[in-house]
């Protein structure tokens, strides 16, 4: 049986006016059982709802009058109560099959649940759907749909995923698009693969589907633990510069056949290239921002916004960790903020131990890289850590160590930061 657990009671809110806990599972409203918070959402817009909860192993129903919108006002563990769609695939440059053993069980789970493409934006392949699913992302207009294309040949992408059913993907997204259906697509660029005369084709394989809003275009991304895999590497210098150059061409091209740029590359191709960033204007609406795409230039022009104090009082002396890609976004704010009088920050670049040299990012950091790379601060050190690196309902590094696990260890005091120029700010002043 289905249910949805409670975790979290809005102040103020009519679950609280109800009596409801954290705890208690919701199994049924208007006497459906329901799969997700979708359904949720569809059953409980009505005026008159019958509410059926479980507390303690005991049923308890609540008939309720309500006004249209008014929400329930409760936090679910999951956006799905049954159980995620798995990933059925064994793609080429898979992330998970490059973890090393023996961490949480959770960092395993590939999810590939369209209902989540379509809740929190995560990527998926298309290529576990039933034709029950089809129809219900129809029927509902689950849209946009977030999804990982890596290659539109049909014989490639049927490689790269290992799945006889990967080479059905334009097909099906062609089917969806004539239902209204919207799409975010991405493609995990490998050299020598999927790239050169297969990403021109799914790029115009793309462009041709109207529902298809953007594309992203990111790098394979490698850890010291790709044993008993398929050889991959990562791009040169010199071939991200003739990507990037490729991608501005058919930039230009857009613009003429849709008015817009439709494929962006994320910013590590820049930084790979040793080439400056595209303007704040290149992104539009920055349709991809979760996919590294444009989150620098975002960063740096939210932070161009802001009005700095001239001086701080008492007087702050704080460390910022970043991973070593973080070092070209940082730097120049650093340098501007220490402008102000009685504020003296300091930037530390970590490298990833943990996963190799060739990951770069901060999210990727664990608690063991910070261990290594904090060594020899003074104790007492304050020290931001970008939120990003932790899993957020867990409060825990990817390897399982917390930040109470640093601080004991490295006699350092960590405050967990927001990747927001402003939000980062007002903590750096109001310490």
């Amino acid at each position: 049986m289905t249910a949805a657990v409670i975790v979290e009671i809005e102040p103020g809110s009519l679950a609280e006016e109800l009596g409801l806990k954290a705890g208690d599972k919701i199994i049924s409203v208007n006497g459906k059982t329901l799969r997700d918070v979708i359904e949720f959402q569809f059953e409980w817009a009505g005026e008159e709802v019958e509410l059926e909860i479980e507390r303690d192993g005991e049923p308890q129903i609540f008939e309720i009058d309500k006004d249209y919108d008014e929400p329930l006002g409760v936090v679910f563990g999951s956006a799905v109560f049954d159980r995620i769609k798995v990933c059925q695939n064994k793609c080429l440059f898979c992330f998970v099959d490059q973890m090393p053993f023996n961490m949480r069980q959770s960092l395993y789970v590939k999810d590939d649940d369209f209902r989540l493409s379509f809740l929190q934006g995560s990527f998926v392949t298309l290529t576990n759907l039933k034709k029950e699913d089809i129809e219900r992302i129809k029927k509902e207009h689950l849209s946009p749909l977030y999804v990982s294309v890596h290659a539109t040949d049909s014989e490639l992408r049927t490689r790269l995923l290992k799945n006889p059913r990967a080479g059905q993907l334009l097909a099906l997204m062609k089917d969806l698009a004539r239902a209204g259906i919207e799409f975010h697509t991405q493609v995990v660029l490998c050299p020598g693969i999927n790239d050169g005369q297969y990403l021109e084709q799914t790029y115009e394989d793309l462009l041709k589907i109207k529902g298809v809003r953007s594309l992203a275009i990111v790098p394979v991304g490698i850890t010291k633990y790709r044993e008993n895999l398929p050889e991959l590497r990562l791009f040169t210098p010199r071939e991200a510069r003739e990507i990037i150059a490729w991608v501005h061409e058919k930039q230009r091209e857009c613009q003429k056949k849709r008015h817009s740029n439709f494929m962006w590359l994320s910013d590590e191709f820049y930084l790979a290239a040793g080439e400056a960033l595209p303007g704040y204007d290149t992104y539009e609406d920055f349709p991809q921002l979760e996919n590294g795409v444009g989150m620098v230039r975002l960063f740096w022009q939210e932070f161009s916004e802001l009005t700095l104090p001239e001086q701080v009082r008492p007087e702050k002396k704080i460390t910022l960790v970043t991973g070593v890609s973080g070092r070209y976004v940082l730097d120049p704010l650093i340098e501007k903020l220490n402008q102000i009088k009685g504020l003296h920050l300091s930037l530390k670049v970590v490298s990833n131990e943990f996963f190799g040299p060739t990951v770069t990012v901060t999210g990727l950091l664990t608690g063991m890289c910070l261990l290594s790379g904090l060594k020899g601060l003074e104790p007492g050190t304050e020290v931001f850590l970008p939120s990003v690196m932790l899993k957020t309902q867990e409060g825990r590094f990817l390897d399982d160590l917390t930040p109470v696990d640093i601080e004991e260890r490295l006699g350092v005091r960590i405050t967990l930061v927001p990747i927001h120029a402003g939000a980062l700010l007002e903590m750096i002043i109001s310490r």
